[in-house]
């Protein structure tokens, strides 16, 4: 019997000690929906994944391709150069996620206007004097 598709089957993240969330709490990080985006498009150094994510810090950017590569997001390749190169890049369970995030990213952006309305319609409610 396999104990892993046991196991498998039985996370639950809608339960507090459920480590999925771990994993959630990535995958619904701004920074991270960012750069599997960017990988998406091709394999990345960290120079260039920086500047194309704007606004990412360096240590944010260094975190999250940390977390990205632990999980199995994204895989690291050290080129024998000097100075070496490394090179960023999805797995192929990277690119499965990424799909789904860059989805997810431009449909912000083509709602964003509806969302906008939303927001002014619930800020001019609720900042409106009781009667």
């Amino acid at each position: 019997m396999d104990t892993t598709a046991d196991q498998q089957t039985s996370w639950d993240v809608y339960l507090k000690n459920c480590p999925c969330r771990d994993v959630l709490d990535l995958l619904a990080n701004k920074w991270t929906a960012l750069v599997l985006g960017a990988l998406e498009q091709r394999p990345h150094r960290f120079g260039e994944l920086r500047r194309a994510v704007g606004g990412i810090s360096q240590k944010m950017l260094t975190q999250n391709l940390r977390y990205l590569e632990r999980d199995g997001f994204v895989s690291r390749t050290v080129f024998p150069t000097t100075p070496p190169t490394v090179e960023y890049a999805l797995t192929d369970m990277g690119a499965e996620v990424s799909a789904h995030l860059v989805a997810l990213s431009r449909w912000s952006q083509v709602n964003f206007d509806r969302i906008r309305e939303a927001r002014d319609g619930y800020d001019t409610r609720t900042l409106s004097p009781v009667t």
